[in-house]
């Protein structure tokens, strides 16, 4: 079975999309603003961490 190859830089701003879509849709849900908040944090910040894996340099 073949996967397409699709860019890790891709995959983590379309997660980071659905997850700001996720939080606004939880936030009108009246789920506590402390979830949705977290969940935004943790969600968008995958972008962030792949990036300074990608570019670090081993010792």
């Amino acid at each position: 079975m073949s996967y397409p190859q699709v860019s890790i830089q891709n995959r983590t701003k379309k997660f980071a999309v659905r997850i700001v879509k996720a939080c606004v849709w939880l936030e009108e849900s009246k789920v506590p603003r402390t979830l949705a908040n977290q969940l935004l944090r943790s969600g968008t910040s995958i972008g962030a961490n792949c990036s300074e894996a990608q570019s670090a340099q081993s010792r």
